[in-house]
C-alpha cells in the first residue's frame, strides 16, 4: 500500500505539528483517521466556532446507555489537527477504526483509541514507547519521547537558536518513515503486543484504506493512526483474508455525539491507556512553539502570584537559566518538563515540593474543559439540562467550586431543585456541602464539578424521561415501588421534597405508609423518622404540602414511643451503641415535629423511663438523662442523683463508664457541663479515683473515647480544675472560704468596672443599663 501513512502518538504535540507539516506538503484528497466510522457525520462540527477542544466522541449502546466508550481529542492531538486541516482544505475526512457497534458489543476495552466508560483497567499491552526508550538508553519513556518527538519544532530564543541546515527545510515525511521502521521492528518481535483485538481493528482499517484508494487514487490518501498500527497497514493481505477476520463479530445499535472533555481526564492516571501524564504541559508546547521555557516559567510565576506567593521577574529569569543549564548537563535538546520542575522547585519554591503540587494540578495537568456546539446530537434529557444550565447561569466547569444558595430567592431555589433532581438521577454534578453561613433551612451549599463521565450518566438517565423533571419523577416512582427498607422510602420522600416532585410524592407517600405499617422493628422506625422530620422542615421553606407526611411522621413517633423502652432492654455493648445513635436521631426529629398531639411530652416520658430502668444499658440511661437535662426537664439535683446511683460502688466499672459516656460523651457539650457543674465533676472524679487497677485497665478505652471527643480547651480546663482540687469530694460543698482556685466571693467593685464598657457596646444610657442589671440580678 503506497498511501501516506502517518504514525503518531495519541495526544502528542510534536506528532500534531509533524502531521500538519506532512499534510501541507502532500495535500492529499482524503484523510483517514483512527476512530469509529459512526462519527463521520459528526466531523463537520469540528469546524464550528463553538467547538473548543478537549472534546470526545461518545458512543453508547442505544438500549444500554451505560455501555459507552469515548474517543478523546485535544487541541494538540494529531487526529484533531488532521480533522481541522481536512475541513479547512476541502479534503474528504473519514474514520477507519473498528465501528463502535462492534467494539461496544465486544467485552473489555474498545482499543487504545476509545476509553471504555464502564471500567478503568490499565492497559496490559506492550508499550512500544518504553521499549524504544530502553533501546536508546533512557530509563524514562516520557523523557525519551519528549527529546525525539515533542521538542522537535519548538524553537529556543533567537540568540540560542542553532544555525539553519544548508540543505533548507527538513523532510516533513522523514520522522514518520523512521517511526514506521522502528514499529516494524517491534511488531516482528512482539507481534500484536498481547492484544488480540488489534488484529481485528487492523483488518477493518485495511479494508477501509483499500476502498479510499480505489476512490481517490493511491497517492491521494493519507492515514493518521497510532504508530503501532502502521506496519499492519503496510502488510500485503487479501480482501478475503481481512473479511474472514471480521466475520461473525457481535454488534449492537449505537448512538454517537460530541461531549466536552478535560485535560485531567487525558492524564494516564485517570485510566485511559493512551493518555498522557502532563496534558497541560503538552498543550503549552503545542501553543507556544517559540520560547517554550520562558513562556512556561511566566505561567508558573503568574499562578504563584495569584496564590499570594512572592515571585519576581528575577525568579523567572533565574529559573529559565537553571532549566536550560540542566538540559545541557543532561544532554537534552531543550529543557523539558523534568528540567522546568526542578528549576521551579529550586528557584521559586525554596526547595519545597508543597508549592509544586499546585503547579502539577493547575498547569502540568490542568482543569481545561472543552465545549461542543448546541447543534451536536444529544438525547432530549441532555438538551433540557443544557437549557436549564443556560437559564440558571450554572455553567459546567472542570474546576471544583462552591455554590451558596438562598432558597428565599426564586433563582437559587430553581438551582437547588435542579441539583437535587440530578442527584436523584445519579448525575453527581453537585454534592451538598456544609454551609459557611447560616444553618437555617433556607440556606444550601453545594460543591460543583463537571466530569466527562456525567455525559454518560445523563444518557443513562434519559430512559426515565425527556426532561429533568419527568425523568426524576419517573425514577422516584420506580424506586418507591422497588424499595424494601423503610429508611429507603423515607430518604426518597425527603429527596422528592428537596427536588420538588409533586407528582411523585403521592406514590412515595403511599409506599411509605405501606412499609411503615408492616415494619415492626423499632430500630427501623427510628432510622426513618429523622428523614421525615427534615422533610417536614424543608416543606415549610419550599411551600410544599406536607400534610400526609406529617400524619405518617406522627404515627411513626407514636410507635417509637411505645416500642423503644422494651427494645432497649438486654442489649449488648454494640447494640446499645447503635440504639444510642437512634435515640439521638429520634430526639432531634421530635423537636422538629408539630406537637399538636402531645408527641413531645410522650417522648419525654419515654426518656424518663429509660433513664431510671436498671435493665437498660448504661450508655442509653446516661444519654436519656442528658437529653432531659439539656431540655430543662430534669433538675440538676436529680441528674446528680442519677449519676451517683450509676457510679455507686456496687456498679460494675464497665457499666459505670458506659453511663458516663452516654451522659457526657461525644460532641454534645458534655465537657462544658462538667466544667460548669462541680458536683457532676466531683462525682466522676470520686468514682474514677476509686476504680481498682484491674478494672481501670478495662474501662480506660471507653473513657478515652469519651473524653478525647472534647475540644482541647475543654480538656485543659478540666485538668486544671481537678489539679486545683475542683471536682474532688472535699470541694463539692461551697463555704465562705470559697472554692479552691477561686476568690472567696463576688468582687462587686470588679464587677461594676465592666459597666461603662458594656454601656458603650450596647449603646444605652445608665438608666437602661441599671434596668438590665436589675433584671439580670
Amino acid at each position: 500500500m503506497t498511501s501516506l501513512l502517518l504514525g503518531v502518538r495519541h495526544h502528542g504535540p510534536g506528532s500534531a505539528r509533524a502531521v500538519r507539516a506532512a499534510l501541507e506538503a502532500a495535500t492529499p484528497a482524503a484523510v483517514l483517521i483512527e476512530g469509529p466510522p459512526e462519527g463521520d457525520a459528526l466531523l463537520p462540527l469540528a469546524a464550528d466556532e463553538q467547538m473548543r477542544p478537549p472534546v470526545a466522541l461518545l458512543a453508547h449502546a442505544a438500549d444500554d446507555p451505560g455501555r459507552a466508550a469515548f474517543w478523546p481529542l485535544a487541541e494538540f492531538s494529531p487526529e484533531w489537527v488532521a480533522i481541522r486541516w481536512a475541513l479547512a482544505n476541502g479534503a474528504a475526512v473519514r474514520f477507519i477504526d473498528l465501528p463502535a457497534a462492534h467494539s461496544l458489543a465486544l467485552t473489555g476495552e474498545a482499543g487504545p483509541g476509545p476509553e471504555d466508560a464502564s471500567q478503568d483497567t490499565p492497559d496490559v499491552r506492550v508499550d512500544p514507547i518504553a521499549v524504544l526508550a530502553g533501546a536508546a538508553g533512557y530509563d524514562d519513556p516520557e523523557r525519551w519521547w519528549e527529546d525525539v518527538v515533542e521538542l522537535r519544532g519548538t524553537r529556543p530564543a533567537p540568540d540560542r537558536r542553532p544555525a539553519e541546515d544548508a540543505a533548507g527545510e527538513p523532510d516533513p515525511f522523514a520522522p514518520f518513515a523512521a517511526l514506521a521502521e522502528a514499529m516494524a521492528a517491534l511488531r516482528e518481535t512482539y507481534g500484536h503486543g498481547g492484544h488480540d483485538r488489534d488484529l481485528v481493528r487492523e483488518a477493518f482499517m485495511r479494508l477501509q484504506l483499500r476502498a479510499a484508494k480505489k476512490e481517490f487514487g493511491d497517492d491521494g490518501v493519507a492515514v493518521v493512526c497510532g504508530a503501532w498500527h502502521v506496519p499492519a497497514l503496510m502488510t500485503a493481505t487479501t480482501v478475503a483474508a481481512d473479511k474472514a477476520v471480521l466475520k461473525g463479530l457481535p454488534k449492537v445499535r449505537t448512538e454517537m455525539t460530541w461531549v466536552p472533555w478535560t485535560h485531567r481526564r487525558l492524564a494516564r492516571r485517570s485510566g485511559y491507556g493512551a493518555g498522557i501524564d502532563s496534558p497541560g504541559w503538552y498543550g503549552h508546547l503545542f501553543g507556544a512553539p517559540d520560547r517554550p521555557v520562558e513562556r512556561w516559567m511566566t505561567k508558573v510565576a503568574r499562578l504563584f502570584r495569584d496564590e499570594d506567593r512572592m515571585v519576581s521577574s528575577a525568579h523567572v529569569i533565574e529559573a529559565v537559566r537553571l532549566a536550560e543549564t540542566l538540559a545541557v548537563m543532561r544532554g537534552r535538546p531543550l529543557a523539558g518538563l523534568t528540567e522546568t520542575v526542578d528549576a521551579v522547585r529550586a528557584v521559586m519554591c525554596d526547595g519545597s515540593d508543597v508549592p509544586l503540587d499546585l503547579v502539577r494540578d493547575r498547569l502540568i495537568v490542568g482543569d481545561v474543559l472543552g465545549e461542543v456546539p448546541d447543534t451536536a446530537p444529544a438525547v432530549p434529557l441532555q438538551r433540557d439540562l443544557a437549557r436549564q444550565q443556560r437559564s440558571l447561569r450554572l455553567k459546567p466547569e472542570a474546576l471544583e467550586r462552591e455554590l451558596d444558595l438562598d432558597l428565599r430567592k426564586d433563582t437559587d431555589a430553581a438551582k437547588s431543585r435542579l441539583l437535587h433532581r440530578l442527584r436523584l438521577l445519579a448525575v453527581g454534578w453537585g454534592e451538598p456541602a456544609a454551609g459557611r453561613g447560616s444553618t437555617g433551612t433556607f440556606r444550601e451549599s453545594w460543591r460543583l464539578r463537571w466530569e466527562p463521565e456525567l455525559s454518560v450518566k445523563v444518557a443513562e438517565a434519559g430512559v426515565w424521561g425527556t426532561t429533568v423533571l419527568s425523568a426524576a419523577t419517573a425514577k422516584a416512582e420506580a424506586q418507591a415501588g422497588s424499595a424494601t427498607a423503610l429508611a429507603e422510602v423515607t430518604a426518597l420522600a425527603e429527596q422528592c421534597l428537596l427536588a420538588e416532585l409533586p407528582d411523585a410524592l403521592p406514590v412515595v407517600m403511599k409506599a411509605l405508609a405501606d412499609r411503615a405499617a408492616l415494619d415492626a422493628d423499632v430500630s427501623h422506625l427510628a432510622q426513618a423518622l429523622p428523614a421525615l422530620a427534615r422533610s417536614l422542615r424543608y416543606g415549610d421553606v419550599r411551600a410544599t404540602d406536607t400534610a400526609a407526611l406529617s400524619e405518617v411522621a406522627a404515627g411513626l413517633a407514636e410507635r417509637i414511643c411505645v416500642g423503644l423502652p422494651p427494645a432497649c432492654a438486654g442489649l449488648d455493648a454494640d447494640g446499645a451503641d447503635e440504639m444510642r445513635g437512634h435515640l439521638d436521631g429520634v430526639h432531634a426529629a421530635v423537636g422538629l415535629l408539630p406537637d399538636a398531639e402531645g408527641i413531645g411530652e410522650r417522648w419525654r416520658s419515654v426518656l424518663r423511663k429509660l433513664s431510671g430502668r436498671d435493665s437498660v444499658p448504661g450508655v442509653i440511661r446516661g444519654r436519656a438523662a442528658r437529653l432531659l437535662l439539656d431540655e430543662g426537664h430534669l433538675e440538676e439535683d436529680e441528674a446528680a442523683r442519677l449519676m451517683a446511683l450509676a457510679l455507686s460502688p456496687g456498679t460494675e466499672p464497665a457499666a459505670a463508664a458506659a453511663w458516663i459516656e452516654g451522659f457526657v460523651g461525644g460532641a454534645s457539650g458534655g465537657g462544658l457541663l462538667l466544667v460548669h457543674d462541680e458536683r457532676l465533676l466531683g462525682l466522676v472524679d470520686s468514682w474514677l479515683t476509686g476504680v481498682s487497677a484491674d478494672a481501670f485497665t478495662d474501662v480506660l478505652p471507653l473513657l478515652r473515647r469519651t473524653f478525647s471527643a472534647y475540644e482541647p480547651g475543654v480538656r485543659r480546663t478540666l485538668g486544671e480544675l481537678v489539679r486545683r482540687g475542683q471536682g474532688t469530694a472535699a470541694a463539692q460543698t461551697r463555704s465562705d472560704a470559697g472554692i479552691p482556685g477561686f476568690g472567696p466571693g463576688l468582687d462587686t467593685a470588679r464587677a461594676d468596672a465592666v459597666l461603662p464598657v458594656l454601656r458603650l457596646l450596647l449603646g444605652i444610657d445608665d438608666n437602661e443599663l441599671n434596668d438590665l442589671a436589675g433584671v439580670a440580678g
